[in-house]
């Protein structure tokens, strides 16, 4: 699964616009990185952990020549799954034990959002700008594709 159909299946189960979700989504994973480039250890419950380990230098060996080379000192990120993690991507039916971050044995489907709210009428979005808008209204901005930039000269670019 690519970024951009997870941005369109996680639109598609909520009700938002694509370009609202692919906005969060780019988000969050920025700031996964920046965690992760700061050292953080970032852990997402039943979900995983995402870590900075650090490899020691070392030598190599050049197979071609079979000349000894020194590998330096290298930092890299690692992701841990979490144990119903595990057990759900381990179960055969694919719905694992329980609700992965319900905790009350059904999929985490509506991912904690108010449903009622997501299906409230134009009318009373268009006046509470808390709601959220109806996927009619057209997207305040078209949401990244892949291999094309939409950072602002000077701005920096996401890695995702």
């Amino acid at each position: 699964m690519t970024k951009r159909e997870l941005v369109m299946e996680v639109a598609s189960k909520l009700g938002f616009p694509q370009n609202e979700v692919s906005s969060i989504v780019q988000k969050t994973l920025d700031e996964i990185v920046s965690a992760l480039q700061d050292g953080q250890r970032l852990e997402i419950r039943n979900f995983g952990i995402f870590e900075v380990k650090t490899r020691d230098a070392r030598m190599g060996r050049n197979p071609r020549t079979g000349e000894d080379v020194p590998i330096t000192e290298k930092r890299i990120a690692t992701f841990k799954p979490g144990r119903m993690l595990k057990e759900w991507v381990a179960s055969p039916d694919g719905h694992g034990p329980g609700g992965l971050f319900t905790g009350d044995g059904s999929p985490a489907g509506n991912l904690g959002v108010n449903q009622d709210a997501a299906t409230e009428s134009d009318d009373e979005s268009d006046s509470n700008p808390s709601l959220p808008r109806s996927s009619a209204d057209p997207p305040a901005a078209t949401p990244d594709v892949e291999g094309e930039s939409s950072a602002a000269p000077g701005e920096q670019q996401s890695l995702f």
